[in-house]
């Protein structure tokens, strides 16, 4: 029977063959795919003519091409819709692609031919793209340790084994996790709730076949939950489960996973002759150094704390007005920030979500994508991965630019969280390549899908990072959309969030599920007027959580208790009583699942002293849409993909590097 992963895809647009999948394919796809690449990689190095770029660096673009397509297509599924199948494929290619990645950097012989170019590069007449590639292949055999050789190398390589295989571990325990707890919730139980939430909560329980409401670990969920119920010892009870993931003992438990890892990570700089794995990490990154790390996320959490230690005293001045005495509780701060908001600012999630539905908001996306960028969406009725997905031709001036994929319902079958991947990228070294681009997000499923603002924001977020991906215009699929710095790569997401609070973009899509109206006037002006509410609160959770992650991977030797490090970085910090880092360490996947965001997790902020700026550009030319900072972004920074420094970029779209001023005042943070 013929592999339709191995096939010519004929569908239209060139898509996956969906409809034709089984698990049973991928096994064989995966393995036909390394044999195919092991070929290409052997005849490169093995080749008898001198090196050139050709026939080295875009021979190395063309080896993996099957083993890009069959890998694009099974791990955004994997991610998106597990099964015991898929999950146990995903532990078993964990230490095959990390020794499949080795085999290739440990190449003596291919290496030699890149070092080779790399020496006569400057006389080479490559543009700037190709030297850009070409340094980006050598630094990358480096840093993998191609110029290492006997004992080193083989260490190396059997811990960079071992790292795939327990993030792999990591991820699918969290997921376990996550899918095993639920919270039975009686009648008397959804007193106090509004209506979208415990419309949530009956469709979780039909998912789950639970026999009626439950409050699962899904955020979109959970978090509601916490925000407006009444019932403080249920706050409590859920609370307890969201933050004991990974922690719960047994066979999912990721503590011992966590000190593994990090005790790999040390190791493995120290291979590649670095003090520590954050020097190794961050050396490749806008940050460059710990220090400069550091220096940012002190910078912010100073005003941040002092911010959120004002709120934590009123929030526990009307718990004790409720009777309770003792202090305020992780469990307390949503509720009683719920209510305060609605007190100072006339603000209640009840009131605002109505107008925030899942589809008036990826309308509102796409049109924002439109007016800057010219981007046109029409819907496709193809076949998908799964019932939920959805799917549009992304075109401008009707020549085609993407497909784009939304998948945006939690599931028991989905890792938490949301994201953006490609299954195909974007390149042009053999003909123009359209990208196929995905997000998933975990929105509570109700009928009809109703969104927070939080949520409404996260859609934003991702689907910037999917304009990265499909207004991505370079030649070379090794620098293609995000493979950029990691402190760079959430700019576009993050800038993108802006267009959300444009008063006009709301006007036109934040409307009535039931009536159809406009949101009102004056709930648009409290909506945007609460814009900094509670920011304490978050900004404390994310930097504390940066901070630990980032002590995690400073100190030469691997912590021997992680969660005891973590509680020692708290202390030093101040770090307030009520409220929880946004990721413990148990369940911290940017970190702990694989490589990604590992002593990166600062990234976002530090994206968002640049999205900060980057939108002030707007505001300091013709406003929200001005079309020549939009014609800007996209020339410097969406199309450009990887082909430059960051810093490079953003000094051509912006003129100069920002400071942190433009942050501390978008989060409402910025003393006098």
């Amino acid at each position: 029977m013929t592999n339709p992963l191995l096939a010519e895809w004929t569908a239209p647009h060139a898509l996956p063959p969906f409809d034709a999948l089984m698990d049973a394919h991928f096994g064989p796809a995966f393995d036909a795919a390394e044999a195919e690449g092991r070929a290409a990689i052997a005849a490169i190095a093995e080749a008898t003519e001198p090196p050139t770029f050709a026939n080295t660096i875009e021979a190395l673009e063309r080896a993996d091409k099957l083993l890009d397509r069959v890998a694009g297509v099974f791990y955004n599924i994997a991610g998106s819709d597990s099964n015991p199948e898929r999950e146990a494929l995903m532990r078993d290619l964990a230490p095959r692609m990390s020794a499949y990645a080795s085999e290739i950097t440990n190449n003596a012989a291919l290496f030699a031919r890149i070092q080779t170019l790399w020496d006569a590069r400057d006389d080479l007449d490559l543009s700037p793209e190709q030297e850009r590639v070409l340094m980006l292949y050598h630094r990358s055999f480096v840093r993998s340790g191609a110029a290492l050789e006997g004992a080193a190398r083989d260490r190396l390589t059997e811990v960079k084994s071992r790292l795939a295989t327990l993030g792999t571990t990591f991820t699918q325990n969290l997921l376990a996790d996550e899918r095993s707890w639920f919270m039975p919730l009686s009648e008397d139980d959804l007193e106090g709730l509004p209506d979208f939430v415990v419309a949530s909560a009956r469709a979780a329980g039909e998912e789950k076949d639970a026999g009626g409401p439950i409050v699962t670990l899904s955020r979109s969920l959970i978090t509601p939950f916490l925000q407006f119920s009444p019932r403080r010892d249920l706050r409590a009870k859920a609370f307890a489960a969201w933050i004991a993931r990974g922690a719960n003992g047994g066979d999912t438990d990721n503590r011992a996973i966590c000190t593994e890892i990090l005790a790999l990570r040390a190791e493995r700089a120290k291979l590649l002759g670095y003090a520590n794995f954050a020097d190794y990490k961050l050396e490749t990154e806008m940050a460059r150094t710990p220090d400069a790390v550091r220096g940012l996320l002190m910078q912010v959490w100073e005003p941040a704390k002092a911010a959120a230690d004002k709120d934590a005293q009123i929030l526990e001045a009307m718990l004790h007005k409720d009777g309770y005495e003792g202090p305020l509780e992780p469990w307390d701060w949503r509720y009683y920030a719920a209510i305060r908001r609605k007190a100072e600012h006339d603000l209640d999630e009840a009131e605002l979500k109505p107008y925030l539905q899942l589809d008036r908001m990826i309308e509102a996306s796409f049109a924002c994508a439109n007016r800057l960028f010219g981007l046109e969406f029409a819907p496709l009725d193809v076949p998908l991965y799964h019932p939920d997905a959805r799917a549009w031709e992304v075109t401008r001036n009707g020549a085609p630019v993407a497909i784009f994929i939304g998948d945006y319902f939690a599931r028991g079958s989905k890792r938490s969280g949301a994201w953006c991947s490609a299954m195909r990228s974007q390149s042009k070294l053999d003909g123009a390549v359209t990208p196929i681009v995905v997000n998933v997000c975990n929105f509570a499923k109700s009928e009809p899908a109703l969104l927070s603002y939080d949520d409404a924001r996260t859609l934003f977020h991702e689907f910037g990072h999917a304009l990265h991906q499909m207004l991505s215009n370079v030649t070379y699929g090794l620098i293609s959309g995000t493979s950029v710095a990691r402190d760079f790569v959430e700019l576009p997401s993050q800038l993108y969030e802006h267009w959300l609070e444009v008063p006009e973009v709301l006007e036109e899509f934040a409307t009535h599920a039931d009536t159809g109206a406009p949101m009102p006037r004056d709930l648009l002006d409290r909506l945007l007027g609460a814009a900094t509410y509670d920011m304490g609160f978050s900004t404390v959770e994310y930097v504390a959580s940066a901070l630990v992650d980032l002590a995690f991977h400073e100190a030469a030797d691997a912590p021997a208790d992680p969660m005891q490090k973590q509680a020692e970085v708290l202390e030093a910090i101040g770090m307030p009583r009520a409220i929880p880092m946004r990721h413990a360490t148990p369940h911290f996947a940017h970190v702990f699942a694989g490589d990604g965001y590992s002593a990166g997790y600062y990234s976002y902020m530090w994206s968002e002293v640049m999205d900060a700026d980057a939108f002030d550009a707007f505001g300091e030319a013709g406003g929200p849409f001005d079309p020549e900072i939009a014609a800007k972004l996209e020339e410097f920074i969406l199309s450009a993909g990887g082909s430059e420094e960051a810093d490079v970029l953003y000094t051509k779209f912006r003129g100069r590097m920002p400071g942190v001023e433009a942050l501390l005042k978008g989060r409402g943070l910025l003393t006098a």
